[in-house]
């Protein structure tokens, strides 16, 4: 679903400011609602989000705000209306954690671009 700003706010270039939605969820046990930046606002304007994905837990319920940056070399301005980010609600996997050795892997501890290209 879409995301809107319910007031106006001046983006200043390289300066995060939390854009209010008015929206309050109650995301489901076992479920997370994500935030995202939206495409055409990058690719237009050079807005993002410094966060994304943004995660909101089933036991948050206060308003959904976003965490907006313009990487842009001019202010721009979000108005009350506009859509500013994306949400998506999505099952996750509890997992507990178990101390121990781990198994062995053909990557090993190989970190970034050891799996490939």
């Amino acid at each position: 679903m879409d995301l809107h700003a319910v007031e106006d706010a001046t983006l200043e270039p390289g300066v995060p400011r939390l854009v209010p939605t008015g929206l309050v969820i109650e995301a489901p046990a076992g479920c997370e609602a994500q935030v995202r930046p939206r495409s055409g606002l990058a690719l237009r304007h050079a807005i993002t989000m410094p966060n994304a994905p943004g995660t909101i837990d089933p036991g948050y319920r206060g308003e959904v705000r976003v965490i907006l940056l313009n990487l842009g070399r001019e202010p721009y301005t979000v108005h009350a209306g506009d859509r500013i980010a994306q949400m998506i609600v999505t099952r996750y996997e509890a997992v507990e954690w178990e101390e121990g050795d781990l198994a062995d892997s053909r990557r090993g501890t190989g970190g970034f671009g050891s799996s490939g290209r």
